[in-house]
């Protein structure tokens, strides 16, 4: 059992979570996740870890409510356990000091790319990061970018905060001023990475994304996470989740991510249906 300790809703339907997790706490590295389960009747699903404290033994989890699990674990509050957590797990970021590092984050994202952040600013690289949202409410995680940013830019689909656009469309700007990046490093919805990849390609810039939206069991067991990389098929979760973002197969993964829409919708649908009637609702 790991006991929440701190509970937060920091954007709509995003919530975040310190957990009692003193062996991971202890082990974890930039880039590395985790797989849980909030009870016995609960399905196995990874998260970034977004954070950790050796000192006080927790971890930060970041996440978004989409399905059953996610809602399941959302509804938990401090001082309530999740049953099972594993970790850490997946290859750890390859930090070292490159000179300019570019740090890409999208949507829930961009807690997983504060540890990356940090860990680029701390091996003595200059770090550019550029973070987006849908709309200037769901934009998480500002100010902790900030501070471990030389620069940090901002851009919404909408225009509420920042660059009206994509985090891709900030990042050809910046290109287009000769901003002389020796790396990118992006992690967010896979559509973003793709774009980010796309950007970057023609300038030969080292992009490297990190593929964890698309894992499920976290152990390369339930073959969900396979992907096509550099012509050979990987598993996201142990061979990754960070991969050569010019060598990935996007279409190929986009397309695995959509292949159980209708049947996440019916569980969802289902769940929520049976809770009303326990509620009495």
């Amino acid at each position: 059992m790991y006991k929440i300790v701190e509970k937060r809703e920091i954007a709509p339907r995003i919530k975040l979570m310190k957990v009692l997790a003193p062996e991971v706490s202890r082990k974890a590295q930039p880039g590395q996740f985790i797989v849980l389960r909030v009870d016995e009747r609960g399905e196995r699903f990874p998260l970034t870890i977004a954070d950790w404290n050796p000192k006080d033994g927790t971890i930060t989890l970041v996440f978004l409510e989409v399905g059953v699990s996610t809602r399941k674990l959302g509804e938990l509050n401090e001082g309530d356990t999740i049953l099972d957590i594993l970790g850490p797990l997946g290859n750890p970021t390859e930090v070292r000091n490159y000179g300019v590092v570019c740090v890409v984050g999208g949507g829930v994202g961009i807690a997983a790319a504060y540890p990356i952040a940090r860990a680029f600013k701390k091996s003595g690289n200059r770090v550019v990061s550029i973070i987006g949202a849908r709309s200037a409410n769901l934009l998480i995680f500002e100010r902790e970018m900030a501070d471990f940013s030389d620069e940090l830019y901002v851009s919404t689909d909408d225009g509420t905060k920042g660059h009206k656009g994509f985090v891709s469309d900030v990042l050809k700007m910046l290109l287009q001023k000769e901003y002389g990046f020796n790396m990118v490093y992006a992690v967010g919805p896979a559509v973003m990475m793709r774009a980010v990849a796309e950007v970057t390609r023609p300038y030969g810039i080292k992009t490297i994304v990190s593929l964890n939206p698309i894992m499920v069991d976290g152990m390369g067991m339930c073959g969900t996470c396979r992907v096509t990389v550099g012509g050979r098929v990987r598993f996201a979760c142990v061979d990754g989740p960070e991969f050569d973002a010019h060598e990935v197969d996007f279409g190929e993964l986009i397309k695995r991510q959509t292949a159980f829409i209708q049947e996440e919708r019916a569980a969802l649908e289902y769940w929520e249906a049976n809770r009303r009637v326990s509620r009495g609702v």
